[in-house]
């Protein structure tokens, strides 16, 4: 029987993935590169933004939230894996839902390449404060870099195919250990200020910082700094992913996304102060301009080396944690895709003992490890930030829309809604975040077109239409092979996914 004609045939997944187990998904998509080096990293790719990053933090979650409350209330009613494919194509079109979905799947598992590569510093730096030179050294050989990515890319595919069981039992203790090591960046960047960070830096490199200047305030810049910071809130969707693997769906589902981005966002808010505390924004901005910098190279200046360690730990575990969970996410958007038929059904083939989709991780992690090696010879980790934050701000915004027209497209599911069901909540929360997003879609778009760069290539609106012409293509021809097989497309898209 084909799965695309939406017959009770079982998906083939199971339904063990707990609250904690979804929470972990969401937080550890969400915490990673996006705390430990993108608020400071700001300073080379933002210039003018200098003392307003926290501000841009607090303007880039606003439309964050706003679509965190659409994935809640559409994964209510529709608790299924691949959930923004899902939710789109159900509840506005499945052209839209597809193309968007693809530019995400293919964004993300960029990014899973991109921070598996730059994890491999921060081994560099833990292996140099503890005095092992010669390894740090050798942690600097490119070839030895890629290779580590990789290992760290499979070794979590492996995971992922393992099961929820063994991915749960893997990623909560993580981040658990996250958190606490980065407590310890919060209570050292509030315990020290700038005339500690100058004095420290005297004793060290022998200088001073110069004084800083007042900066006004740019409001095209703050937006722009703004829609880059908007990716430290990608992740949660994630959660929505695993929709076909989550005990109690829809309450747990909904519950789990409100969860992870309140405490992401406090959590990155409060982590983020304390590093600006300790070190002054101007150098900050000044050493961004002429190598990467994180969090624990930062405070390093101030800390013993004990503590300095375990920050770089902190560090790594966070970036680490990243890789499970969006692994997993991507996986379940190309599941879903090739369970309603427009992509290879042997995608959505489930193994016979582990019971996930493993044909769909391995091709998300030949994708992530296309992103390794992207990074690697592009040499500028930001291309495949930027592809993502793009792929994300138009997810995201169809979201929004799609709360808007789902009870015209698809009352039936709009009447299972579970979440916020009041309709002038819906559409308040769904016409403000889809402003919000388009905005910050035309502030994106113009910064990336008017950026110089080397090459065309390195404009990620460009690369971002190009994936989105190959996935039109890739769904018209699908389609048409439905409709020559008799399949009821309109009926096939109407109903939500065997479970």
């Amino acid at each position: 029987m084909n799965k695309s004609n939406n017959s009770s045939k079982s998906s083939g997944l199971i339904r063990q993935m707990s609250l904690m187990g979804l929470m972990a998904t969401g937080i550890c998509s969400m915490l990673g590169a996006s705390i430990n080096v993108v608020p400071f990293m700001i300073q080379r790719h933002v210039p003018d933004i200098g003392p307003y990053v926290l501000p841009a933090f607090m303007i880039a979650a606003i439309p964050a939230i706003l679509a965190a409350l659409a994935y809640s209330i559409l994964s209510s009613a529709m608790p299924r894996a691949g959930g923004s494919y899902i939710y789109a194509s159900r509840g506005l079109h499945p052209y839209l839902g597809f193309v968007a979905s693809f530019s995400q799947w293919f964004g993300l598992s960029i990014v899973i390449g991109v921070i598996a590569y730059i994890i491999v510093p921060f081994f560099r730096d833990i292996a140099s404060s503890l005095g092992l030179e010669e390894f740090a050294a050798l942690l600097e050989e490119g070839w030895l870099r890629v290779l580590i990515a990789l290992l760290l890319v499979w070794s979590f595919v492996l995971v992922n195919i393992r099961g929820t069981r063994i991915y749960e039992r893997t990623l909560v203790p993580l981040m658990f250990l996250m958190f606490v090591l980065g407590a310890i960046v919060i209570v050292a960047g509030f315990s020290f200020d700038h005339e500690d960070f100058n004095a420290a830096l005297m004793v060290q490199e022998k200088r001073l910082i110069e004084p800083m200047v007042n900066v006004p305030l740019n409001w095209n810049t703050l937006l722009s700094a703004s829609a880059i910071l908007f990716s430290s809130f990608i992740g949660f969707d994630s959660i929505a992913q695993a929709g076909g693997e989550a005990k109690n769906p829809t309450r747990n589902l909904p519950l789990a996304i409100g969860l992870a981005i309140t405490i992401v966002g406090c959590f990155y808010f409060i982590f983020t102060t304390a590093v600006y505390h300790a070190v002054p924004w101007n150098f900050v901005a000044t050493e961004a301009l002429t190598k990467d910098i994180t969090a624990p190279g930062l405070l390093s200046y101030l800390l013993p080396t004990g503590f300095g360690v375990a920050i770089l730990v902190g560090a790594a575990i966070a970036l680490i944690n990243d890789l499970p969970a969006m692994l997993l996410s991507v996986s379940r958007l190309m599941f879903a895709w090739a369970d309603d038929g427009i992509f290879p059904g042997k995608i959505a083939e489930v193994h016979i003992q582990y019971h996930t989709p493993h044909y769909a991780l391995i091709v998300s992690g030949m994708m992530a490890s296309i992103g390794i090696f992207g990074s690697h010879f592009a040499g500028d980790f930001f291309l495949g930030i930027d592809i993502m934050v793009i792929s994300m701000m138009v997810n995201f915004l169809l979201m929004c829309i799609t709360l808007i027209m789902i009870p015209r497209v698809n009352p039936q599911l709009a009447d299972k809604i579970r979440v916020f069901k009041n309709r002038k909540i819906q559409k308040i929360l769904g016409y403000s975040g889809s402003l919000l997003l388009i905005l910050f879609l035309i502030v994106h778009i113009r910064k990336d077109i008017n950026a110089d760069v080397d090459a065309w290539y390195f404009h990620s609106v460009l690369i971002w239409l190009i994936v989105l012409s190959g996935a039109s293509i890739i769904y018209f021809f699908k389609l048409k092979s439905l409709k020559l097989k008799g399949v009821d497309t309109k009926a096939l898209f109407s109903n939500l996914p065997p479970e």
